[in-house]
């Protein structure tokens, strides 16, 4: 009987530690994430930016926009933001993230940048060619665009577009882009705390195990 309670868990854990590992292969570069983004309407775009470097800090980041009229960045503390706009248009061009003094993000480590813009272009992708730059000096351009059958080296962040509702309802507002933000954030809390207590349970596991082995 208590090998059987032992097992469970200690199976769980492990099922949940591999898909963790997988996941964290398969997002080892800058990518963004925006649900429910639609042709023509405005979305919350989250650029996560991990740091592949074992010696060096994330200490900047440029993503170029496709002219957007509205680009507003979300305050991430230790970091200053920076739109830039066509001279001409004043449409956004690009966005800059850039760490203050003694601020980075660390090897193993990631950080996401928040970017409320809109309206998007009536396309069913958007690619988002960034660059990455470390505490050493080196830049990382994540520019490359997929052919369809393999992922490139360092693909440019790329999002999917749904087509935008005949009666216009996809041409929403920037207060609809901050709702889904505000969604989103309780998610990834929701997500960091499962992962404290996985943590915890499985100390708990090895202390149990510990402590059975002396006493026989």
């Amino acid at each position: 009987m208590n090998t059987t309670i032992t097992r469970g868990p200690a199976t769980a854990l492990a099922t949940a530690a591999l898909l963790l590992s997988g996941a964290g292969i398969a997002s080892a570069h800058v990518s963004v994430v925006a649900p429910g983004a639609q042709q023509g309407g405005y979305t919350v775009l989250t650029f996560r930016v991990p740091t592949e470097s074992e010696t060096a800090g994330t200490t900047g980041l440029k993503v170029t926009l496709p002219g957007l009229k509205s680009a507003r960045t979300e305050p991430t503390p230790g970091w200053t933001a920076t739109v830039e706009r066509d001279p001409t248009t004043q449409l956004a061009t690009a966005v800059t993230w850039t760490a203050d003094p003694g601020v980075s993000v660390g090897p193993g480590q990631f950080q996401q940048f928040v970017l409320s813009a809109g309206p998007l272009p009536e396309q069913e992708s958007l690619s988002f060619p960034a660059q990455q730059t470390y505490s050493d000096g080196q830049v990382v351009a994540w520019d490359q665009q997929s052919d369809g059958a393999t992922e490139p080296e360092r693909p440019a962040p790329t999002v999917t577009l749904a087509a935008g509702n005949e009666d216009g309802d996809a041409h929403g507002t920037e207060t609809t882009a901050a709702s889904a933000s505000e969604t989103t954030d309780p998610t990834a809390r929701w997500l960091g705390g499962l992962g404290l207590v996985l943590g915890a349970l499985g100390a708990a596991l090895g202390l149990g195990a510990l402590l059975r082995g002396r006493r026989a």
